[in-house]
């Protein structure tokens, strides 16, 4: 599973009648991102606890032909760990957990166990190793693994830090909760999370997801090369409560807007779980926009990426989640909620790709690396697309945009090449690497 987590700065005003924004412009978004091949997906916006907009585009199947629609269900990655972290505290709400509670209670194998606190794991300040960022990691997500399995795997990876010292990402936290969780009630997770948050919410669309089922309007994802090629699947026994569940953008903001209301936990709870730290609470983080604020998560595993936010003080909720990337879920969000709320926007224009021939990236094929950057970077072709991969990362397609120069917009990625001098140059979110040919 691949975390990018995305930081939105949304430009809003303060109010507006949700029945007054422009639906023809909203939609002409969407048709654009469809008819260029720009995505698939699904949007959902609420307002005040009813669905104010809804928009599917693009394809669940394409094998076989089968539209995305409202009821469409993809795999909202990390967006997981907010229902997560929502069940623990309903658990210690319920006096099975608490989170000063050690992890040496549950599992003293793991380094450090008797500093880890169950709010370390929450807030991602344990320094336990992400067990999904290890080289060979796409040999065998796709397998079924054991419990012993993962717990091998997490506890092999050891810790980066120490406890509380900073904040650094890592899917162990919640895979490790998933089973503290599971230990201190006797109920298994899809049970948890159907008795604290599904049942009560009434989310018939949202379930802890396993192998894809097209014949029960479950998405494929997939990945822009040429054409849409579909991606593999992780197997669900790894990613857990980190990453486990399949749900719909509608259910998602049905699942916010009781949260936000104090249908799942406690007003205190809540509190609890947006007290922030390095801008991120217990299974949520920060949006800001103006002097407001919003809160969520965003997700991705295999193709498929996500993103969810609550606004509490205008009640509205965005939740956007699709099947196939190429236009970056950010972009689509800001442009979805500057026309609802009436900003000024201009729908993207999405300029032609410079073709070339299969020959003409010879030149640019070859390993890359520098001190700076923590991952080689190999460039391959397939006939005459040029690719590009992370040491231990999925594979991912370059547009070419100008001579020498490439993208890849969903990850906000560009690469200028320098043949001459066997090097590239890489930027990536204001930071700039240059790479050169091993």
């Amino acid at each position: 599973m691949r975390i990018k987590i995305l930081i939105l700065v949304l430009l809003l005003p303060y109010f507006i009648n949700a029945q007054d924004f422009d639906r023809s412009k909203m939609d002409s978004l969407f048709a654009r991102i469809e008819t260029l091949g720009k995505g698939m997906g699904s949007i959902s916006i609420f307002s005040d606890g009813k669905e104010v907009y809804q928009k599917s585009y693009g394809f669940a199947d394409i094998e076989n032909g089968v539209k995305a629609d409202a009821h469409t269900k993809y795999r909202i990655g990390s967006i997981t760990k907010t229902f997560t972290a929502s069940v623990v505290m309903k658990l210690i709400e319920e006096g099975k957990l608490s989170l000063a509670s050690t992890l040496n209670d549950y599992y003293p194998q793991v380094k450090n166990s008797d500093k880890i606190t169950i709010e370390h794991l929450l807030q991602h300040r344990s320094g336990i190793s992400n067990f999904l960022s290890v080289e060979d990691y796409l040999t065998w997500n796709t397998d079924k693994q054991t419990k012993e399995q993962v717990m091998n795997r997490i506890i092999s990876g050891g810790v980066s830090f120490e406890p509380d010292e900073k904040f650094e990402y890592s899917n162990s936290n919640y895979v490790l909760l998933t089973f503290i969780m599971e230990d201190v009630t006797g109920e298994k997770f899809p049970e948890l999370l159907d008795r604290i948050i599904f049942s009560p919410c009434k989310l018939k669309d949202t379930y802890m997801g396993s192998e894809i089922r097209s014949d029960n309007n479950e998405a494929y994802s997939y990945v822009k090369l040429s054409d849409w090629k579909k991606e593999s699947e992780t197997d669900m026994s790894i990613p857990l409560g980190a990453g486990s569940i399949v749900s719909t953008p509608s259910d998602l903001n049905v699942f916010l807007a009781n949260l936000f209301s104090g249908k799942i936990v406690t007003a205190e709870s809540l509190k609890k779980m947006l007290m922030l730290k390095d801008n991120f609470g217990l299974g949520l983080f920060r949006v800001p926009f103006y002097d407001m604020t919003g809160y969520g998560h965003t997700g991705g595993i295999d193709g498929f990426q996500s993103n969810a936010f609550y606004f509490p003080e205008n009640k509205v909720s965005v939740a956007l989640v699709e099947n196939g990337v190429v236009y970056s879920l950010n972009d689509i969000i800001l442009g979805a909620l500057s026309i609802y709320f009436g900003k000024a926007y201009e729908l993207p224009e999405f300029s032609e790709s410079i073709v070339l021939k299969a020959e003409d990236l010879d030149k640019y094929l070859g390993v890359y690396s520098t001190p700076a950057f923590p991952l080689k970077l190999t460039i391959t072709k397939d006939d005459n697309l040029l690719i590009a991969q992370g040491s231990g990362q999925p594979s991912f397609p370059l547009e070419c945009f100008e001579p020498d120069k490439f993208k890849f917009d969903p990850a906000k990625v560009e690469l200028e090449f320098i043949p001459d001098e066997n090097k590239l140059i890489l930027k990536q979110n204001g930071m700039t690497f240059d790479m050169a040919k091993e």
